[in-house]
């Protein structure tokens, strides 16, 4: 599988690195207007790398598209004229939908995921839908690739992929900043810093470990840790009091919301 990206940032390397973690049979090409990205992107991975984004999807079997939502504008002017019938384009970008993504590309073999950043260290969650155009054997090479990131879901109604990202990939952002809080507790309760770093760091990684494993509900490993009357029970009603629960929910909603807004254009 020939792959040729526009973007050479942050999602674009965890993909890259991915497919080479995987040996997955694929020559890589990326569009990057960084000199100094572009050797990194060179010497880590082995890809060609150049400044011209229509260079880097020529021949292409599939096209990662790998900028900011607000690009696409300017990306589909460069390329529309350069894609084929027979390449497919998978997009990255934010709330951008398929049928958006087909009329600004005049195109039809689109795939569309929303990963999130723990694919950096293949620990990451995508979901992704593909066009009823897209082949088989790009299809299975697609869930191959997000497979090498970490979990993959295939979902057939693309409503299902706007949600995904409230909750997996705007998601870490609020567990970073819960883990924040976390650390700033325990320093000013006397910790030394590093210490509370590692202990919030690691909780958080176990309990996300302990619940895929077991794979039980959230509400009944949380019963295990809550004795009545004692130490976690006087926390958890702390942050019941708080709002905790709604401003996590709420949260959420605003990272959809504001998703539909990119969707539709909006700055």
């Amino acid at each position: 599988m020939k792959l040729g990206f526009i973007g050479g940032g942050v999602m674009a390397e965890a993909i890259i690195a991915g497919v080479r973690r995987a040996n997955l049979d694929a020559d890589v090409t990326v569009g990057e207007p960084v000199a100094e990205r572009r050797a990194t992107l060179e010497n880590t991975y082995g890809v060609v790398a150049v400044a011209d984004n229509c260079a880097a999807i020529q021949g292409a079997d599939m096209i990662v598209l790998a900028v900011k939502p607000q690009q696409l504008d300017g990306v589909a002017s460069q390329i529309g004229e350069t894609l084929t019938p027979e390449q497919t384009v998978l997009s990255i970008l934010a709330g951008v939908k398929m049928h958006t993504l087909g009329a600004r590309l005049n195109h039809g073999r689109l795939i569309r995921v929303m990963p999130n950043t723990p694919a950096q260290v293949g620990e990451g969650m995508s979901a992704w839908t593909a066009s009823p155009e897209v082949p088989e054997p790009v299809r299975e090479f697609a869930g191959q690739m997000l497979d090498a990131l970490g979990v993959s879901i295939y979902m057939e109604d693309e409503k299902y992929i706007d949600i995904a990202l409230a909750v997996s990939a705007s998601g870490p952002a609020f567990v970073y900043v819960f883990m924040e809080s976390l650390i700033d507790a325990g320093v000013l309760l006397g910790l030394p810093r590093p210490v509370a770093h590692t202990l919030a760091q690691q909780m958080i990684i176990g309990s996300g470990v302990l619940a895929r494993e077991t794979g039980k509900h959230p509400a009944e490993l949380r019963n295990l840790v809550t004795s009545p009357g004692g130490t976690t029970a006087a926390g958890l009603q702390v942050l019941e009091e708080a709002g905790f629960r709604a401003a996590v929910v709420n949260a959420a909603v605003a990272a959809w919301e504001r998703g539909e807004e990119l969707g539709r254009g909006s700055k």
